[in-house]
Formats: C-alpha cells, structure tokens, sequence
C-alpha cells in the first residue's frame, strides 16, 4: 500500500500510485476508423494527411475511412469497383489512377478540389497571367 488512500502498481519503470479502489485501464491500440464519424470527420481526417505532403499517407487514409464506413466490400459497393480492384489501388505499391481516386473519394461523399499551396506573391516574369 502506497501512501493513504492509494494503491501502489507496479510498472516496467517503476510504481504508480493510483487511488484506492481503481485499477488502471487495459490499453488498446488506437484505431483512427473508430473516430470517423460523419462526413465532416472523414474530410478532415483525409485533409490532414494531405496537407502533410506525403503521397504515401493516401492510400493508407483511403484504406482507414473504408475501415470506418462498413469495410472493403461496402467499398466496392458504393464505388462500382471490384474489392481486388481496390485492395491491388490501396496498397503500399498502389498508384491509383484519377478516376479511381475520384470514385472512392464519392462514395465517402468527398471530392477533390485544388488550393493554391501557398500566399500568392509576385509572379515569376516568365509565366503569363491566367486569361479569365
């Protein structure tokens, strides 16, 4: 027993008190589908990992908002495109083709769109304006 009240638990590095009564809670991994809720959860998640510049974090996100949304095969379902289809454009080697993109990006209710990366400062004298 640790000091009044408290229970001591021992830990890899050491004791924790904890208060008398209560155990600790197990840990469990985080699962990121777990939180993704609504559209509005789903665009931001994806969003995030966009602005982070790392083309390989897309398909990993796209694999994670399926996850969210019933699975591979409710994927498959909403996009008109095989589950093997799918899983061959998600993985690790995948390259996905724009309309592939665009299709899977749909049936989570999202679409693409494009910002400027950065402020718009003074133009570089070899490009022309853009015509209206």
């Amino acid at each position: 027993m640790g000091t009044a009240g408290t229970v001591q638990c021992r830990y890899i590095c050491g004791y924790v008190e904890h208060p008398a009564g209560s155990v600790p809670a197990a840990s469990v991994p985080f699962r990121a589908a777990d939180h993704l809720r609504t559209d509005k959860d789903i665009a931001v998640y994806i969003e995030a990992l966009l602005e982070d510049g790392d083309a390989r974090a897309v398909p990993i996100a796209l694999l994670t908002v399926a996850d969210a949304v019933g699975g591979m095969a409710a994927l498959a379902d909403k996009t008109g495109l095989s589950r093997e289809t799918l899983y061959c454009t998600l993985s690790e080697n995948g390259n996905p083709r724009l309309d592939t993109l665009s299709a899977i990006l749909a049936a989570f209710g999202l679409r693409l769109s494009v910002q400027p990366s950065k402020p718009a400062g003074p133009r570089r004298s070899g490009l022309r304006p853009a015509h209206a």
